[in-house]
């Protein structure tokens, strides 16, 4: 069976809670929207990985499917979510390709990044339980938002800064922040 790698060609938007550059609790974690184009992508390898998945599986007449690694939050819109370990961090680089280590970076909800990825067959330890997971090769961040501005900005890691090429955008050499768009909504929260 042969593993593909995606790459989200147009930067994509961090969705909810990141875990990106600094472990939680729980390790890291990163989710994000994508369109329509790469789920159509993805649903056509994850029939063939099922298939792979299917052909180990000790009782297939007992076995359980879990869903699709991705959840539709509009028409169109679908959000994926990574996590990993220290182990399988992925690399994460600016838009020329160079290694972000500082694990101060606000990578938060907003903020733009493009993707590698690929989708694994699992089957958990049961033998009946099955399904696809979808695992990160790297990240490159293209701009950052936190509640104060947002940062526009003008395998091995090598390999990761290959896979996305230059883009316009951020760059760990150059920040660039621009301030935030006022909210429209105002903060109630008494303390």
């Amino acid at each position: 069976m042969t593993r593909n790698t995606y790459v989200t060609p147009e930067p994509v938007v961090l969705e909810g809670y990141q875990a990106v550059m600094t472990p939680s609790k729980f390790g890291y974690s990163l989710g994000a929207l994508v369109d329509q184009s790469m789920i159509d992508a993805l649903e056509e390898d994850r029939t063939e990985s099922l298939k792979w998945a299917e052909s180990k599986l000790k009782n297939p007449k007992r076995s359980v499917l879990k869903p699709e690694p991705w959840e539709e939050m509009n028409e169109g819109q679908y959000k994926v979510k990574f996590s990993w370990n220290e182990d399988t961090r992925p690399p994460v680089v600016d838009t020329e390709g160079t290694i972000i280590t500082d694990d101060r970076l606000p990578l938060y909800s907003g903020s733009k990044v493009k993707l590698a990825l690929y989708q694994k067959p699992y089957i958990l330890r049961d033998g009946v339980t099955y399904g696809t997971s979808l695992k990160l090769k790297g990240i490159q961040v293209v701009s950052l938002s936190t509640s104060a501005g947002v940062d526009v900005g003008d395998m091995s890691t090598e390999d990761v800064a290959e896979l996305f090429g230059n883009t316009t955008g951020f760059k760990v050499s150059e920040p660039n922040v621009v301030a935030a768009e006022p909210s429209s909504v105002e903060d109630d929260t008494d303390f």
